[in-house]
């Protein structure tokens, strides 16, 4: 089984992700945590950890893992720290330890922050980290959805390079494709907009491998 790094994994969508890791026959969590107690939270689910903070050093945290799936936010506080320095050093990390393919949690509207009304800052940091990414020569997959409910998923969505429109996805449904995105015949370098629609999320995947 390929050993999967979830960064964020104590957000609403990284234990959504580390639960459906969890249930898989590819893949087994390793959930990265800031303190002690979330250790004990996640041992006590059978899932291992790595005990590190994104505004510290990250060098380590890489070691032995396949891939790896950013889910990391700041929720607006530290966007610079987190969403962005934060994930650069994942990315340095992945690349020191030849990760596989990082999956990057990115936002709808990071293509072009300056074009945003609100949460520029975010948007802007997003987008530097995005763009880190895409020149590390990590093998990669960037995912962009609307604005984040906790609606119950219904593993349909609407996929594209740019869908020129705003909206919203149910974070299960987020977490889905991210785990999806690990597998070895998903889509590679490549980055792309969901948002809640009306195609299976499976066969969704299939038309951004296939573009």
């Amino acid at each position: 089984m390929e050993k999967i790094l979830v960064v964020g994994a104590t957000g609403t969508t990284g234990k959504k992700i580390v639960q459906l890791l969890k249930s898989s026959t590819y893949f087994e969590p390793i959930a990265m945590v800031r303190k002690e107690s979330q250790v004990k939270d996640f041992s006590e689910q059978q899932v291992k950890t790595v005990l590190a903070d994104l505004e510290g050093d990250v060098s380590l945290t890489t070691n032995h893992i396949d891939k790896v799936i950013f889910a990391a936010g700041s929720g607006g506080k530290k966007v610079i720290e987190i969403d962005q320095e934060g994930a650069k050093k994942m990315i340095d990390a992945s690349k020191q330890n030849t990760v596989k393919k990082f999956i990057m949690l990115s936002s709808m509207g990071a293509e072009q922050p300056e074009k945003a009304s609100d949460l520029q800052d975010y948007l802007k940091a997003k987008h530097h980290a995005d763009e880190y990414l895409k020149q590390s020569k990590v093998p990669y997959a960037i995912v962009r959805p609307g604005a984040l409910t906790n609606d119950p998923g219904n593993q349909k969505i609407e996929i594209g390079t740019s869908l020129n429109k705003s909206g919203s996805i149910s974070r299960d449904d987020v977490a889905q494709v991210l785990t999806r995105m690990l597998h070895d015949d998903a889509a590679l370098n490549t980055s792309f907009e969901i948002l809640s629609g009306d195609m299976l999320i499976g066969k969704a995947l299939d038309s951004i491998r296939n573009h």
